[in-house]
């Protein structure tokens, strides 16, 4: 079998190498000509736990990497889906020029997978409609299914395998022909069902996630006014058998989570109270967190920024509350950033501290969770560390360091 996968990035070049791995002819198409040499060179170019190895198996094999579509039996699109900030529509832009750009190379019997994340009724309203007007008859001339991915950063590879599949089809032979190709690597349960139920299921596992992280920001908001603790409040509830309190931080990141519930909310804005809600919530918790930053720090002093992707031991900075967390600091502070996964966009630790008045943590990195205080002490001006990702054990800290994080921030004033 030969696929066609459009987009090489943190979802397109895993699944196109891992089809590649299983005895397919796999083309990994993307516009970014700087992706496709590195690709073409055996490199991956981006930070995910046994992809480079999957690269080294196949990228002289059955995995051809290139800037141009090619005739194939199966077509798998992955390009991203931004929203219409004035609106929060989903921008379905990339995905229709994908559509288009393999228009030329389809044949009778081809399967046509959206495995990007897009908005309930998409596929029937505007997807469906192009394949249509280019003459081909859905569930018979080609088969049309979403089948969205549903994997967690640092542990993709396994997911994808392992995970159950959502397949969603226009129609039921549309979406049996869908079920065929996944069968190739994957072991978790194939869920047949229809493009709408998939486009809802994928957008609503997303908007749990960040109602419920939402939830636990709003928790840390309260405890800081009355005076409470909230990450022993969180600790201690989650005591009963069902309760499950998220882990609060300083916003919500990703392509996903921060974009997602978006898509819900704007096709019915009167009805999505909480949806709208929890996302305005998580969006102004870096401005929470720059309230608090200035309450430390005098203006003019030098901040140091530990972590810019959105989820730790990553190098995915997509829709990063770091990045306004930065904007906004940047007005009065000399900003230093220091991210060990993403070295081209930061300096290295000690020239980060240096002279630093403050050690902000945004992201739960590895690197982050054991730091040398005597160096902090030795190197900073003013040796005081705000944890917004509540990862260092504060009654570990010397008396020398100043240490706050969501659980004793109310002491900052």
């Amino acid at each position: 079998m030969k696929i066609c996968v459009i987009g090489q990035g943190y979802i397109g070049l895993p699944t196109a190498l891992l089809f590649s791995k299983n005895d397919c002819e796999v083309i990994g198409v993307d516009l970014n000509t700087e992706i496709i040499t590195k690709l073409s060179q055996g490199q991956i170019t981006i930070e995910e736990d046994g992809l480079q190895q999957l690269l080294d198996q196949v990228i002289n094999n059955n995995y051809t990497p290139t800037t141009t579509p090619e005739e194939a039996d199966a077509y798998i699109i992955t390009v991203p889906t931004p929203y219409h900030k004035e609106n929060y529509e989903c921008d379905l832009g990339y995905v229709k020029t994908a559509c288009e750009s393999i228009m030329p190379y389809l044949k009778k019997g081809n399967t046509i997978i959206i495995e990007s994340t897009i908005a309930p009724l998409s596929m029937k309203n505007q997807i469906k409609p192009l394949f249509e007007k280019a003459g081909y008859n859905i569930g018979t001339d080609i088969y049309l299914s979403h089948c969205p991915e549903r994997v967690l950063p640092g542990n993709i590879i396994h997911e994808l395998i392992n995970n159950n599949r959502i397949i969603g089809g226009i129609t039921k032979e549309c979406a049996n022909k869908a079920a065929q190709i996944y069968q190739t690597f994957v072991k978790g349960n194939i869920i047949k069902t229809s493009a709408e139920i998939a486009e809802m299921s994928k957008c609503m596992e997303n908007t749990y996630r960040d109602v419920n992280i939402a939830l636990a920001n709003e928790l840390v908001k309260v405890c800081d006014k009355i005076g409470i603790n909230a990450l022993e409040v969180i600790q201690t509830a989650n005591q009963h058998p069902r309760v499950n309190l998220h882990n609060p931080g300083p916003g919500v990141g990703g392509h996903c989570l921060a974009i997602d519930p978006y898509f819900i909310y704007a096709l019915a804005p009167t009805e999505a109270d909480i949806i709208k809600a929890s996302r305005d919530t998580n969006s102004n918790m870096p401005q929470f967190v720059a309230n608090k930053v200035r309450k430390l720090v005098e203006k003019g002093q030098t901040i140091t920024i530990l972590g810019i992707a959105y989820k730790g031991n990553s190098d995915d900075d997509r829709e990063s509350p770091s990045y306004s967390i930065i904007n906004e600091l940047e007005k009065d502070y000399d900003i230093k950033i220091h991210d060990p996964h993403i070295p081209e966009k930061s300096i290295k630790y000690q020239e980060a501290i240096k002279d630093s008045s403050l050690i902000l943590i945004l992201t739960a990195h590895n690197e982050f969770k054991t730091l040398n205080y005597e160096e902090l002490i030795k190197n900073m001006k003013k040796p005081i560390i705000f944890d917004t990702c509540n990862i260092l054990p504060l009654n570990e800290v010397p008396t020398e360091l100043t240490a706050y994080n969501y659980g004793n921030i109310n002491k900052i004033n």
